[in-house]
C-alpha cells in the first residue's frame, strides 16, 4: 500500500491543446498469432513460464551466463560466448531457490564467472520432485557445486557444497565450503547442516552465517586448484576470504569445543600456512581491503560461566611482507575503550582507506543478568506498556527489537596514537563513513522522532564528524531534505529552503548553489503533502568538484562554490525527455568520471520511447547511441572491454539478452544470447500496446497504457480490465511475464491472451482528496479508452490492490462505469485507519496519511470533512458494481477490519459482494497455492461478468463451510487441466 510512488509526469504543458483522446503509438507484433494456431495461456503455462535470473558478463566480455528458471520446476544455467556463432553450454541445476539470482543483471552467489573468464561455477540443487519428497521425509535439501572449464566445456561436480568463491581476479583456486554432517562425524555442527543456502550466502568470503555473537561450528573447506585439479581439505572452517589478487586465503577455525580455534593465513603460491591468532575463542567477520594486502576480523571470548562473550577487533596489514603487522583493540588490546563501552560483534571491522586505522563498532557494556534474577515464563507478565511519551510506538520497538539489540556506534582505532575515537553516540546515533573514510556524515532525529511518527516529515540534525579526531560540527539543524558528502571531503550538499546548499568543510560557510540557476530544483511534480521537495542527486563527479543533479528532465553539473551550472544533457526539458539514471560501466567506480563518456538511460515522457545516451567530455548534450525506440533496455558493459550486453523488451517481446554495439544512432550487430521462452510463439499474446492521452476533470493532461488483446482486430470492441495504482503509463513497453500473484499487473499478458484488453491509467492527486483524485483521473481515462474503439464500454472491470484497492473501493461508490470490480486489501474508512498501526513496520498510519499516499493536511479532527468525503464506506449505499474483496487476516499494512467491515456494510445493504480471505497471509499472497487459487477465481469472475459465461457455484451462490474441502478439490483439478473449465 504505502509505497512512495515513482515521480509523476508533467506533460500538461505540451498536451493542453491536444485532443482528449489520442492513440499515440502501437508497439510490436503479436508473437503468438502467427498462422492463427495460437492458444490462450493456461495455468499450466503460467507454472512453466520461464524468466532469466542473475545474468552476468565476464570481465573480458567473452562469456555471458544466466539462469533460466520456470515459475515452478527445474532450472538450467546457460553459458555462451558473446561472439556471433560462439559456443554455448547448458547445465541442468534442479529447482533453484528464489534467492539464487533474481531477475536482471549483476550475477549472484549461486552462479559466477571467474575474473579471467576461464571458469564458471554454479550451485546445483535436487530436482523439484525430489525436493518435495525430501521435505516430506524431513530430509535436508542440499546443493552441490559444478565447476566448468569454459574453454573445453568439461564439468566436475562436488557434493554437499553450500557456498564457494574463486580466488581473486585471475584465480588459480576455488574454495568450496561443505555442509555440516547431518548426523555425527567430526567437524560438523550448526554451520548450516539443514538446507539450501539462503539469500545471504555470499560468493566472495564474508561471514556466511550473518551472525556476530552466535555460536557457529565450522565445516570442511575444500580447496581445488583449477589448473592441476589438485585439492586438499581444511577442517572446521567457519569463515573464509581471498584477497583481491587471489594470493592469500584467510580463514577461521571454528571447532565444536573451540580447541584449535583461530585465524590462519595460507600463501596459495607456496602452500605455507601461518597462524595469525589462536585461542579458545570465537572468530568472526573476516574482511579484506579492496586495494591492500590487509584484513580484519573479530575475536570473541566466552566467560567462564558461558553466559556472555567479550569481543575484540583485530587487523593485519602488509600481509606476506617482512614487516607484517597486527593490531588489536578491546578485550586485552593495546588501546583503552571509551568508558562503559565494548567492541560490538554486529559490525564488521575494516581498514580505513588510508590504512592508518580501522573502523569498528561499539556497544554499551551491559553485564548479563544472573540466572537467579531472571524471570521464567511462569513469573513474567505478558505486558506491553504503551506510553504517550514514547518516541517510537511500542509496536515499532517490537518490530525493531533485534535491530535495537544489534545496534552499534561507529568508532575508529588509530594505531599511531593508540586511541579509540568514538564517532557516534547517544547524541548523534547514526553515521556513515565517506570521503575516503576521512569524515562521517552523522544524523540524529531524536528530537523529532515523535512528531515525525504522526506528521510523516522526516527531520534530522546533520553533522560532519572528523574520523580521526571525533570533532563534530553541526552542519544543519532540522534538515528535512536529502544530504550527501562529496568524494573529496570538501563539501556537504543538502536540500533546504527550496535550494541545494553546500557546506564548505574548510571555511564552514554555506553557499546556496542553485539560487539563480536557469531552472528550479524543486520537484513540482511531486503531489504529496510535502513542502518543496527536491529533485534527485544523480551522483558526484569523481574528483568531488561537482554534484550531478536532475531537474526531472536534464542533468546539471553543479559547482560547490555557487553560480556554476552546466546542463550536461542539453535538451531534456525542451523535448520532455527524462534522463533517468547513470549506467555504471565499471563496478569498481563509486562516482562519475566526467573525463570519460557517461552513459545514461533516457525516456521521452510523451511517447515513452527510450534510448541509451552518451555524454562525451567537453561536448554539449547527450547523444542517443541506440536511437529512440519503443523498447526498454537494461544494458551492462564488460568491466575490461568495450563489450555491451542488454536485455531488450517491448510489450510483445520477452526481455531476452543480446550483445549489442552502438553506432549511427542505432543498435547494430546484435547477437542473440538468450531465448528463454521459445514456446511464446505457441500461445496467444498481446497485439501490442498504445498510449491513450486524456485530460482529468481538474485539467491535468495524463496518459494511460492500453495493452491490446491477442488477435486484435481494428474496429472490434473487447472486454477490458482497468488496473489502477498511481502512475503506470511509463510501463507502456514493459513485457509482463505471467506469474501467479495477488498483484493485478502480473497477469496482464494472461488476460490479453484470453481476449481482454488491459488499461493502466495514470492518476495524479490533489491535497485532501485522494479518493476524489482517483475519480477525477480514472473516469476520464476510461472514457478516453472507450473512444479509441478498442474498449467495450459495457464490459469494463476494475482492479486495484492496496492503495489501488482503496481507489477501487472508492470509485465504485462514485461511478457506475465499471461492470465488476476487485479491491485487494483496501482501506475503506480513512478516519479509523488514520490512527491504526501499520503492523509490518510497527509505525502509526498517521504520518502516511499526512505526508505520503494519504495526502491529507492534518489529522481527521482538524480536517474531518476531507477524511470522510474520501472514505469508501461513506458511499456504500451508492455502490451498484459487483465487488470481490481480497483481505487476509494477518494483513500488517491495511488492517483486516477495513475489509471485513466494508464487506458487512455492503452485505447489509444487499449489494453483490464477496470477501476472499486466505488465512495466515499478510498484505499480499505469499503462498503459491493461495496465489493460484486466487488468480483462477479472478479469471472465472471476469469471464462471468465481462464475457457472459456461466458463473461457477462459488461465485453464484457461495460455498457452505462443510463443502469447502470438496470445492477446493474441484478448483485444483481446474488448475491442473489443459484449460480453465467454466
Amino acid at each position: 500500500m504505502f509505497v512512495f510512488p515513482r515521480r509523476p509526469l508533467a506533460i500538461g504543458a505540451l498536451l493542453l491543446t491536444a485532443p482528449a483522446v489520442l492513440l499515440a503509438q502501437s508497439t510490436g507484433a503479436t508473437p503468438g498469432t502467427r498462422g492463427g494456431a495460437a492458444r490462450a495461456i493456461t495455468p499450466t503455462d503460467i507454472s512453466a513460464w520461464k524468466s532469466i535470473r542473475g545474468a552476468t558478463l565476464s570481465n573480458d566480455g567473452a562469456w555471458f551466463a544466466y539462469t533460466v528458471a520456470p515459475n515452478e520446476g527445474d532450472a538450467e544455467v546457460v553459458i555462451r560466448q558473446t561472439a556471433s556463432g560462439g559456443k554455448e553450454h547448458r547445465f541442468p541445476i534442479g529447482e533453484a531457490p528464489a534467492a539464487a539470482g533474481g531477475p536482471g543483471g549483476g550475477g549472484n552467489a549461486a552462479l559466477q564467472l571467474s575474473g579471467d573468464g576461464k571458469w564458471a561455477a554454479m550451485l546445483v540443487y535436487p530436482k523439484a520432485a525430489d525436493q518435495k519428497r525430501m521435505r516430506r521425509e524431513r530430509r535436508a535439501v542440499q546443493s552441490k557445486l559444478r565447476l566448468v572449464n569454459l574453454g573445453t566445456g568439461e564439468a566436475r561436480e562436488f557434493d554437499k557444497i553450500r557456498r564457494f568463491s574463486f580466488g581473486g581476479d585471475s584465480p588459480k583456486w576455488v574454495a568450496m565450503q561443505a555442509y555440516a554432517p547431518e548426523a555425527g562425524g567430526g567437524g560438523g555442527g550448526a554451520g548450516g547442516g539443514g538446507g539450501l543456502p539462503g539469500p545471504g550466502a555470499p560468493g566472495m568470503g564474508g561471514n556466511p552465517l550473518g551472525g556476530g555473537a552466535g555460536r557457529v561450528d565450522g565445516t570442511d573447506l575444500l580447496l581445488h586448484e583449477l589448473g592441476t585439479n589438485a585439492q586438499f581439505n581444511v577442517g572446521n572452517v567457519g569463515d573464509f576470504a581471498f584477497d583481491d589478487k587471489g594470493r592469500w586465503l584467510s580463514y577461521t577455525i571454528d571447532a565444536r569445543d573451540q580447541l584449535g580455534n583461530g585465524v590462519q593465513l595460507r600463501d596459495l603460491a607456496s602452500g605455507t600456512v601461518k597462524s595469525i591468532d589462536a585461542g579458545k575463542a570465537l572468530y568472526r567477520r573476516l574482511a579484506w581491503t579492496d586495494t591492500f594486502p590487509a584484513f580484519a576480523y573479530l575475536k570473541g571470548t566466552i566467560d567462564s560461566a558461558a553466559t556472555d562473550t567479550t569481543w575484540s577487533a583485530a587487523a593485519v596489514s602488509r600481509v606476506g611482507s617482512p614487516v607484517q603487522q597486527m593490531i588489536a583493540v578491546g578485550n586485552g588490546g593495546t588501546a583503552a575503550l571509551p568508558t562503559g563501552m565494548e567492541v560490538s560483534p554486529e559490525r564488521t571491522p575494516r581498514w580505513l582507506e588510508q590504512m592508518d586505522g580501522i573502523a569498528i563498532g561499539l556497544r554499551v557494556a551491559t553485564p548479563p543478568v544472573p540466572k537467579s534474577e531472571q524471570l521464567d515464563d511462569d513469573d513474567r507478565p505478558s505486558l506491553i506498556l504503551w506510553h504517550s511519551k514514547d518516541a517510537r510506538l511500542q509496536s515499532m520497538q517490537i518490530v525493531q527489537e533485534n535491530a535495537d539489540k544489534s545496534f552499534s556506534f561507529l568508532a575508529t582505532y588509530l594505531p599511531a596514537t593508540q586511541k579509540v575515537v568514538q564517532l557516534t553516540d547517544d547524541v548523534v546515533r547514526t553515521g556513515t563513513l565517506g570521503a575516503r573514510d576521512r569524515y562521517v556524515l552523522g544524523t540524529d532525529n531524536q528530537a523529532y522522532e515523535r512528531q515525525s511518527s504522526y506528521d510523516g516529515v522526516q527531520r534530522r540534525d546533520l553533522y560532519l564528524i572528523d574520523a580521526r579526531t571525533g570533532t563534530r560540527v553541526l552542519v544543519q539543524k532540522d534538515l528535512r531534505g536529502t544530504s550527501s558528502l562529496s568524494p573529496d571531503g570538501k563539501a556537504v550538499l543538502f536540500w533546504d529552503d527550496g535550494n541545494f546548499q553546500a557546506y564548505d568543510v574548510a571555511t564552514k560557510a554555506i553557499a546556496n548553489v542553485t539560487a539563480g540557476a536557469p531552472v528550479s530544483f524543486i520537484d513540482t511534480e511531486d503531489d504529496h503533502n510535502v513542502d518543496r521537495p527536491s529533485t534527485n542527486i544523480v551522483g558526484w563527479s569523481k574528483d568531488g568538484r561537482f554534484a550531478l543533479i536532475s531537474d526531472n528532465y536534464d542533468v546539471w553539473r553543479i559547482g560547490m562554490a555557487g553560480k556554476s551550472w552546466t546542463n550536461l544533457t542539453g535538451n531534456g526539458r525542451a523535448t520532455r525527455t527524462r534522463y533517468t539514471r547513470v549506467i555504471n560501466t565499471d563496478p569498481r567506480e563509486r562516482n562519475i568520471d566526467l573525463a570519460k563518456p557517461v552513459y545514461m538511460a533516457a525516456m521521452q515522457a510523451l511517447t515513452k520511447k527510450e534510448a541509451i545516451v552518451r555524454i562525451d567530455p567537453a561536448k554539449a548534450g547527450a547523444v542517443a547511441i541506440t536511437g529512440w525506440r519503443d523498447a526498454r533496455h537494461a544494458p551492462m558493459k564488460a568491466r575490461d572491454a568495450e563489450v555491451w550486453v542488454s536485455s531488450i523488451q517491448t510489450s510483445t517481446r520477452f526481455p531476452d539478452y543480446w550483445r549489442v554495439s552502438f553506432g549511427s544512432g542505432a543498435i547494430a550487430d546484435s547477437v542473440r544470447l538468450s531465448d528463454a521462452n521459445p514456446n511464446l510463439n505457441g500461445v496467444a499474446w498481446s497485439a501490442g500496446s498504445r498510449l491513450v492521452n486524456y485530460v482529468t476533470e481538474k485539467g491535468d493532461s495524463l496518459q494511460g497504457a492500453l495493452y491490446l488483446p491477442a488477435g486484435y482486430e481494428e474496429g472490434k470492441k473487447y472486454p477490458t480490465l482497468v488496473f489502477i495504482y498511481e502512475l503506470q503509463s511509463d510501463n507502456l513497453n514493459s513485457f509482463y511475464s505471467p506469474n501467479f500473484s495477488s498483484s493485478p499487473n502480473a497477469l496482464i499478458g494472461v488476460h490479453n491472451s484470453r481476449g481482454y484488453a488491459v488499461f493502466l491509467p495514470d492518476i495524479v492527486y490533489k491535497i485532501n482528496d485522494p479518493g476524489m483524485s482517483a475519480v477525477w483521473s480514472v473516469v476520464p481515462a476510461v472514457k478516453a479508452a472507450i473512444k479509441t474503439g478498442v474498449v467495450d464500454s459495457a464490459n469494463v472491470g476494475l482492479h486495484g490492490h492496496s492503495w489501488g484497492g482503496y481507489q477501487t473501493a472508492f470509485l465504485i461508490g462514485q461511478t457506475n462505469i465499471f461492470k465488476s470490480a476487485v479491491a485487494g486489501a483496501p482501506l475503506t474508512d480513512m478516519v479509523s485507519m488514520y490512527s491504526s498501526v501499520y503492523w509490518n513496520s510497527g509505525s502509526t498510519n498517521q504520518g502516511i496519511f499526512q505526508s505520503s499516499q494519504g495526502r491529507f493536511k492534518g489529522n481527521f479532527l482538524d480536517n474531518k470533512d476531507a477524511y470522510e468525503r474520501n472514505s469508501p464506506n461513506r458511499f456504500a449505499d451508492k455502490v451498484k458494481t459487483p465487488l470481490i474483496i481480497l483481505h487476509d487476516d494477518k494483513d500488517g499494512a491495511v488492517d483486516f477490519n477495513q475489509g471485513i467491515t466494508f464487506y458487512n456494510t455492503l452485505r447489509q445493504l444487499d449489494k453483490d459482494v464477496i470477501l476472499l480471505e486466505y488465512v495466515g497471509e499478510n498484505h499480499g499472497l505469499a503462498q503459491l497455492k493461495n496465489r493460484k487459487d486466487y488468480d483462477l477465481r479472478l479469471m472465472e469472475y471476469w469471464d462471468s461478468y465481462l464475457k457472459g459465461e456461466k458463473a461457477p457455484e462459488w461465485l453464484a451462490k457461495g460455498i457452505p463451510r462443510l463443502k469447502l474441502e470438496e470445492h477446493l478439490r474441484e478448483q485444483k483439478k481446474k488448475l491442473e487441466g489443459k484449460k480453465i473449465a467454466m
